[in-house]
């Protein structure tokens, strides 16, 4: 195996994991829809950390890598137009999944407060995980990563 072999199998294993992330996050806004109990929503704050950290390991990795592979394989360059659009989807998808993360963690945290206060259920933690600005936000950045995905398969103009 080559060098470019083994960034383009990071390059995908990265891409993997943000993926994977995204549809661990989907889940737990699934699972946790409409939910008023403070100590359900505290159950997934681990699972919530770990998928947290494939984000950053999935954007961090596909963008380093990615940017790694135009550069060193024939063919391709930065500013081929499908590239370019990739790192402007990127971009926007990091920034919206930022924003959303933020809300479902103060959300997260403040059920975890009212958790130790014995407080067993909340319409503001019910209202945090239904059709909130987080769930929109992640509704946004799952298309844009789809559009990403799309965009890497199918290389428009290449």
């Amino acid at each position: 195996m080559e060098l470019n072999d083994w960034i383009l199998a990071l390059h995908l294993l990265a891409a993997f994991a943000l993926v994977g992330a995204e549809v661990i996050f989907s889940i737990q806004i699934a699972s946790l829809w409409g939910t008023e109990s403070t100590a359900r929503v505290t159950s997934f704050v681990t699972l919530s950390r770990v998928a947290t950290a494939m984000v950053i390991a999935g954007t961090l990795g596909t963008i380093v890598f990615g940017v790694w592979l135009a550069i060193s394989i024939d063919g391709y360059e930065v500013w081929d137009g499908w590239i370019i659009a990739a790192i402007v989807l990127w971009a926007i998808a990091s920034e919206l999944g930022r924003r959303a993360g933020d809300e479902y963690a103060s959300a997260a945290t403040r059920a975890g407060e009212l958790a130790a206060a014995g407080t067993e259920s909340s319409p503001e933690v019910a209202a945090a995980f239904g059709a909130s600005r987080g769930f929109w936000l992640h509704v946004a950045t799952s298309v844009v990563v789809l559009v990403i995905l799309v965009i890497m398969i199918w290389k428009p103009g290449a």
